[in-house]
């Protein structure tokens, strides 16, 4: 139950916390960044598991998680594709763990390496994993150097990065389908293509509409659907998707993916996950690094 029903409720409220006016915000100097940082984590990821042997399904996961939004976009990932449980711990253990990383890492070298807020909090909002290490970072960095642009800039392209989950998940489902329908014979496909979209992906976009347009009344009519005030609408969509998706829910959903992993079943594998999910990480960065170096300074936030 709770990684099933109560995960997938977790990730229909984490769309509350998404705005397409982010998008907007971010601009079209913004988006290539992200674009490319999805796109080198999917493929690159897929490409190098692959070639060290590894099943997959756990490939998927990883790139997933390494490109997308971490553990969030994993366990949205893993019932699409039918991955186990030894697949989601693995994917897991990699994104905590090098996302920890560059959390504690790339604020200092970005100081560094970059000359502007706008770009730092570009590379911070690609090369960092989960949501709430991109934040820490991002306020690491504030805190360091007095930066509030880099805070805004960060978590605004990171957002922007989670709204292609609604996009990423129907493509992972469709290519695992196409995989399977390989196997057991393309008769398949028919049988399967309803599942193409998963309900929760819908609910996640029906949530993101309802702060778009929440966020849009709120600016022409003073009040979120006309009724709830600046302090209210904020002090909702925090509670739902900050305290209740995140912290409540997915955070009961990782809770049972723990209950349900035994240490023995990272036996058999050794440590090639994890060097899939290093290369990954060190890609995606270096990726989000070139590209924010390129286009950050036609980011205005």
């Amino acid at each position: 139950y709770a990684t099933t029903t109560i995960l997938r409720t977790g990730i229909v409220l984490v769309g509350i916390r998404l705005s397409l006016f982010d998008v907007v915000k971010l601009g079209i100097a913004g988006l290539p960044v992200v674009l490319a940082a999805i796109a080198t984590g999917l493929l690159f990821v897929t490409w190098f598991n692959r070639k060290l042997g590894l099943p997959p399904r756990l490939g998927t996961l990883i790139a997933a998680g390494t490109s997308i939004c971490g553990v969030t976009a994993i366990v949205s990932t893993a019932p699409a594709i039918e991955a186990d449980e030894r697949e989601v711990a693995y994917a897991v253990a990699n994104v905590v763990a090098f996302g920890l990383i560059g959390m504690l890492v790339y604020p200092y070298l970005a100081h560094s390496l970059l000359n502007t807020s706008e770009t730092i909090g570009l590379f911070l909002g690609t090369a960092v994993h989960d949501t709430s290490q991109v934040v820490g970072a991002a306020l690491t960095y504030k805190q360091m150097y007095g930066d509030d642009v880099v805070l805004r800039v960060a978590t605004v392209t990171k957002l922007t990065r989670n709204l292609f989950l609604a996009a990423v998940i129907p493509l992972l489902t469709w290519m695992h389908i196409r995989s399977q329908s390989a196997t057991v014979g393309s008769g398949s496909i028919g049988a399967v293509s309803t599942s193409l979209i998963p309900g929760f992906v819908v609910g996640f976009i029906a949530m993101a509409l309802v702060r778009t347009i929440g966020d849009a009344t709120l600016g022409s009519m003073g009040a979120a659907f006309g009724v709830l005030g600046a302090e209210q609408w904020t002090s909702l969509t925090k509670d739902l998707g900050d305290f209740w998706a995140s912290q409540v829910l997915l955070g009961t959903a990782m809770a049972a993916v723990g209950l349900n992993t035994n240490f023995a079943v990272f036996k058999g594998v050794g440590l090639k996950p994890f060097a899939v999910g290093m290369a990954g990480a060190l890609v995606v960065g270096a990726v989000g690094l070139l590209m924010a170096t390129l286009l950050g300074p036609y980011v205005q936030l």
